[in-house]
């Protein structure tokens, strides 16, 4: 097990990531995404998707897809896809196992940073029931300039609860979220128990930057002083190998 190089004392606000973090959504937006560009003629299976688009915001996909394919997103594609997701979530979308044992218990403040739309966030926590958790703490790309891998959006929800990013903790899921906060110097450690996480996925994200990786929710609940039984931290590969 790698050693954390987390302070001894606990942060003094908890910012979580949404998507694979609270909410187990990224197979479900992945489909939708995968669906949404063989409309417009690019060809992705959803797994392929999944790498392509995962931990972006509106702009930073948009972009790479132009990118990637020599092409630009037709005339609203990014709004006709947050629609059908947000329809999905409806009926689809689940809160990640165990995180709201992990709210519940948890002592320390908290909040929200996304790259997704305001809309399709509030829908996702309301749909799960995690939204009173939250509630107005809810920050997302479009409330600052660049979203990630940028740090805006982790040095924007720090600043609305006047706190510095040392006295912060991220929880992520995805590489991109990894390097905001990295860049934020906010400490960021890694969960890695949503369904989209494929195998080697731990040890990237502690290549990354994160301090430590988990793959349950209990384990987690531990290392925030919140235990739901007798928590067990991973190191690098425990999910890849």
């Amino acid at each position: 097990m790698r050693e954390t190089a987390i302070a001894r004392s606990s942060p003094s606000l908890v910012i979580f990531d949404c998507d694979g973090v609270l909410v187990d959504s990224e197979i479900i937006a992945s489909r939708i995404f995968a669906e949404c560009l063989g409309e417009a003629g690019i060809a992705l299976t959803v797994d392929e998707a999944m790498r392509f688009g995962v931990g972006k915001s509106a702009v930073t996909l948009a972009l790479a897809v132009e990118q990637g394919f020599g092409r630009a997103l037709p005339a609203g594609f990014i709004e006709d896809m947050r629609a059908r997701v947000i329809d999905a979530f409806t009926y689809d979308l689940k809160p990640v196992d165990g995180v709201a044992a992990l709210l519940s218990a948890l002592k320390l403040s908290r909040c929200v940073a996304s790259n997704s739309h305001i809309d399709r966030v509030r829908h996702a926590l309301a749909t799960t029931g995690l939204l009173p958790q939250f509630d107005p703490h809810i920050y997302t790309a479009a409330m600052v300039a660049r979203g990630k891998p940028a740090p805006d959006l982790f040095l924007y929800a720090a600043a609305q609860h006047g706190l510095a990013p040392e006295q912060c903790l991220v929880i992520e899921d995805s590489l991109s979220g990894v390097a905001a906060a990295r860049a934020a110097e906010i400490p960021v450690v890694g969960f890695v128990g949503a369904s989209h996480c494929a195998p080697g996925h731990a040890e990237a994200m502690l290549q990354a930057g994160c301090m430590q990786v988990f793959v349950r929710m209990d384990e987690l609940a531990g290392f925030l002083d919140a235990p739901l039984e007798p928590p067990h931290s991973i190191d690098s590969g425990r999910r890849g190998e």
